[in-house]
């Protein structure tokens, strides 16, 4: 089995490839990642200790070049996680959304039709479902809810879904999508809330938090999505929808005095600043449809999860020192041109 995983130098793939080389030492993983400001060539290191890996630096959306990499691989499954995903960037640029988040997945989706992939799958957010009240906590997003997006990043990501989708109906591409809760883990880059409080407790800096505080999310330790999607890739029925949850709500102020905690670090850290434009107040998925279908359930409870996670980057300072530096940038052209597989 070859497998084609996009953005795969970012959070969640890099966590994926690594799930993959471990649980299929058989496979065959090709990353391919453009290498933006969020993506960083050195997490994926170990992946080439494995013979069984490669990558190629480019652009999902230029479509002469992935179609070069699909003739020359021939992929059996394409996963795809390339995406722009930081709401608070989408709201400033919506443009460099649209481009990647739809204009890529469709060069995707082409090339895969063309080179007649056995699966593809789309991997998505429960942001393209909107918000939750905060005073209903018996209602959860599940597959049927309603597209109801309330940014430029969640809507980029619905267009890519029902294109992906519309592909399987209008093509019989065998195409799947998954739309997970909030991840969490290593690799993590410092702009989204976990890693950005850790780093900031670190260099004792105040902790920004939105609003009051009190939006809620549901947080998904990040290897438990990964097996959900190999599970999707291996059993899902395709043209299907499977949202993934990790049933861990919890406030963001929670969330931030939890690494507070952990890090022994006092909580007079914590700074509140204006909210963002249009913030979701309450995300809560149910996951049953994947837990029935292919028995799947969240194995890491928050309270390990979050240790774990706090722990990775406390012993991975060198790593977070270098996002916030910027070297990280310098690494990535210089071992993104010598790494990278030729076409």
């Amino acid at each position: 089995m070859k497998i084609l995983v996009t953005g795969g130098a970012g959070f969640i793939g890099t966590n994926f490839i690594y799930y993959m080389l471990r649980s299929h030492p058989d496979y065959t993983i090709v990353c391919l990642d453009k290498l933006t400001y969020a993506g960083n060539i050195i997490n994926l290191e170990n992946a080439y200790d494995t013979g069984k890996f490669r990558f190629y630096l480019g652009d999902i959306a230029d479509s002469d070049f992935v179609d070069k990499v699909f003739e020359k691989e021939r992929f059996d499954v394409v996963v795809n996680f390339a995406a722009e995903s930081h709401v608070d960037r989408s709201i400033a640029n919506p443009f460099v959304f649209l481009q990647t988040n739809i204009m890529g997945t469709a060069v995707l989706l082409d090339a895969a039709k063309k080179y007649k992939v056995s699966r593809f799958h789309q991997v998505s957010t429960d942001e393209v479902y909107g918000d939750l009240p905060l005073d209903r906590s018996d209602l959860f997003f599940t597959e049927s809810t309603p597209i109801h997006t309330s940014s430029p990043y969640s809507s980029s990501k619905a267009s890519a879904d029902l294109l992906a989708l519309a592909y399987f109906r209008t093509y019989g591409l065998p195409v799947t999508v998954s739309r997970c809760s909030n991840n969490y883990g290593p690799y993590q880059f410092p702009e989204k809330l976990i890693p950005l409080m850790i780093q900031k407790a670190s260099d004792n800096e105040p902790l920004p938090v939105y609003g009051n505080g009190l939006n809620v999310r549901d947080w998904l330790y990040v290897d438990d999505h990964c097996k959900a999607i190999d599970l999707i890739v291996q059993g899902g029925t395709v043209g299907e929808v499977y949202n993934i949850g990790g049933h861990n709500e919890k406030r963001n102020i929670d969330v931030v005095k939890t690494v507070l905690e952990i890090m022994n670090k006092p909580q007079s850290l914590i700074t509140y600043v204006k909210d963002r434009a249009g913030h979701d107040l309450r995300y809560a998925i149910d996951p049953s449809k994947i837990s029935s279908a292919l028995g799947w359930y969240p194995e890491t409870d928050f309270d390990s999860g979050i240790l774990k996670t706090v722990n990775w980057y406390l012993d991975n300072s060198d790593w977070m020192n270098n996002i916030k530096t910027g070297e990280y940038r310098t690494v990535n052209k210089n071992m993104g041109e010598q790494l990278c597989s030729k076409i």
